[in-house]
C-alpha cells in the first residue's frame, strides 16, 4: 500500500500553493482595465466590473478540460461536491489517464477547519481513509487514500474570513463515471 510521505505531502502543499498563485497571477487587479505604467492609471478607482467566466480551455486531447469560474462539464460531482456556500475558482478533470485525474479550486467564507472536516465526511463515507497529518507547515492539509493506488489531497488556505481550498484527486477511471 503506498503511503503519503512527508516528501509528497509537502510536494502537494507546493503544487497546492503554486496552483493559488497562479491563479492569482492571472486575475488583474482591475479588471477590464489596461495598465499604461503610469501611477495614476493604476491608482485610479474604477467602477466594478462583473465578474466574467472564461470558456472551457482547449484540449490537447479528448476526455480532458478545465474550466476557471465554473465546474468543467462532466466533473465527477458525487466523488467531489462542491462544499455548500463555495464559490467554484476553477476545475479540471482527465479521464484519459489512468489513474483519472481531478482537481477542483474553491472558496468559502468559513474556516480552514470546517472545510477540512466537510470534505473529510464526504470522502470517508466514499470508502477513503484519512492518512495521519493535519498539516504541511502551517498550511492545513489532509491526504486521504483508498484501496492501493487512489489518493486525494486537500490544501486549505485562510485569509480575512476566506478559505481558498485546493483539492486534487487521482482515481480509477469507474471512479468517476
Amino acid at each position: 500500500m503506498k503511503v503519503f510521505g512527508p516528501s509528497k505531502r509537502a510536494a502537494a502543499a507546493v503544487l497546492a500553493a503554486g496552483t493559488l498563485m497562479a491563479l492569482a497571477a492571472c486575475t488583474p487587479a482591475n479588471p477590464g482595465t489596461a495598465s499604461s505604467g503610469s501611477p495614476s492609471a493604476s491608482a485610479a478607482p474604477t467602477a466594478a466590473q462583473p465578474s466574467t467566466t472564461a470558456p472551457a480551455s482547449p484540449s490537447a486531447e479528448p476526455g480532458t478540460s478545465a474550466t476557471v469560474g465554473a465546474m468543467v462539464p462532466g466533473f465527477p460531482e458525487k466523488l467531489l461536491p462542491v462544499m455548500p456556500g463555495a464559490k467554484v475558482v476553477s476545475s479540471s478533470f482527465d479521464k484519459t489517464t489512468a489513474p483519472a485525474t481531478v482537481a477542483l479550486v474553491g472558496s468559502i467564507s468559513a474556516p480552514a477547519a470546517e472545510v477540512l472536516a466537510f470534505y473529510t465526511k464526504e470522502l470517508v463515507a466514499q470508502g477513503f481513509t484519512a492518512v495521519p497529518g493535519e498539516t504541511v507547515g502551517a498550511v492545513p492539509s489532509k491526504d486521504f487514500l483508498r484501496g492501493d493506488n487512489e489518493t486525494v489531497n486537500i490544501s486549505v488556505v485562510e485569509s480575512a474570513g476566506v478559505s481558498t481550498f485546493t483539492i486534487g484527486a487521482n482515481v480509477a477511471a469507474e471512479s468517476v463515471k
